[in-house]
């Protein structure tokens, strides 16, 4: 290790986890980059799974799809959530793949298409009952028929679980609600309904992913992939009644060490979060008074050198892996997840071996 901090993440159990999700899966299993892969880092990701036959990712946005472009990935991008009429022609030029939610975003999308000599393909998003993007359920077919008279191609239809996890019986409303789609537009479009929870608590078919395949579910096997490794820049010794960080919350008993590490809440972890980090023998260090913007302090069981390795976020479900520092905060992991900073260097493992490195 040779930066202060880095975020690492084990591209071995990346692989196993998308092995058990394609085994529970009936149909294809379409991993999701949005949000830099949430905080995993979307094009190193990308490349490995392409490299090992997967043909289609799901990205949110332009933007990241442009970004899986320019970094080489040839597989099928499509963007989720609806296309805005103002960026059909650039999704056309990148080969990606949109979602409609609306005829202005085809007409646009089909439009352009004509300009640039191209054939337009998309997805139908129809809403089940999220109410956020999508044709009504029950207009499904004729809004297919309107796209399709457009000109453009649809190749697949979804929707999108609104309380996978929560409420059973919602789920099996959204579910009724899209096999009446799909019996209303028959057979030969890529279907796909399920998310990372609906997979794991229902089965499902063609599937997207993201907490899964992170492995941000715990009780189903999958693995925890990444983990935020530190340095510390100061060891010291507390004297009786030193205060430790902004408003001094922390105040010593005396002869504590204090161990500073450089990462705080600009790199992703929760301000004002009650927690810990694993110290060089795997001891459990608490954290001592507020984590600061760059810096977080934890109290040692005694002095480390400089070299030593802190575990900040650890690559499992105890009390240091993304979900512990989540319930610290009152949020998700996949909410901390998705904020890490892209200013903390990234190594990719394969087998304890450096795959890809950046930054």
């Amino acid at each position: 290790m040779e930066a202060r901090a880095l975020v690492e993440v084990d591209l071995g159990a990346l692989e196993e986890n998308y092995r058990l999700l394609k085994a529970r899966a009936r149909g294809e299993v379409v991993p999701v980059l949005k949000a830099d892969a949430y905080g995993h880092g979307a094009l190193p990701i990308a490349r490995f799974l392409e490299a090992r036959g997967v043909a289609r990712f799901a990205v949110a946005t332009l933007a990241e799809g442009r970004a899986l472009r320019e970094g080489g990935v040839k597989g099928e991008v499509l963007l989720l959530g609806s296309l805005h009429p103002l960026e059909a022609e650039e999704a056309l030029r990148l080969g990606l793949v949109p979602t409609l939610s609306t005829l202005e975003a085809a007409r646009a999308l089909a439009q352009r298409a004509r300009a640039l000599g191209l054939t337009p393909r998309a997805h139908l998003k129809v809403d089940t009952g999220m109410n956020r993007v999508g044709f009504p359920w029950e207009e499904a077919l004729p809004a297919l028929k309107a796209v399709e008279a457009l000109g453009v191609r649809v190749e697949g239809v979804y929707s999108h679980l609104a309380t996978a996890g929560e409420d059973a019986a919602f789920v099996e409303l959204q579910r009724a609600r899209f096999l009446e789609v799909r019996r209303a537009l028959g057979e030969g479009y890529f279907y796909h309904l399920e998310n990372s929870l609906g997979l794991l608590l229902h089965g499902g078919e063609n599937v997207r992913v993201g907490l899964a395949l992170y492995g941000l579910v715990p009780g189903f096997g999958l693995r925890p992939a990444l983990r935020i490794l530190a340095r510390p820049t100061l060891v010291k010794r507390l004297r009786p009644g030193d205060r430790v960080g902004y408003g001094g919350v922390y105040v010593a008993r005396g002869g504590e060490w204090l161990a500073t590490l450089p990462v705080g809440y600009a790199d992703g972890l929760p301000w004002g979060a009650v927690g810990f980090v694993k110290g060089p023998s795997g001891e459990l260090c608490p954290v001592a008074g507020r984590i600061s913007m760059d810096q977080t302090t934890v109290a040692l069981p005694g002095p480390v050198e400089l070299s030593a390795v802190f575990e900040v976020v650890s690559a499992d479900f105890g009390p240091t892996g993304l979900l512990a520092w989540a319930e610290a905060r009152g949020t998700l992991p996949y909410e901390v997840a998705v904020h890490l900073s892209k200013r903390l260097p990234r190594r990719y493992l394969l087998g304890g071996e450096v795959w890809e490195a950046v930054g």
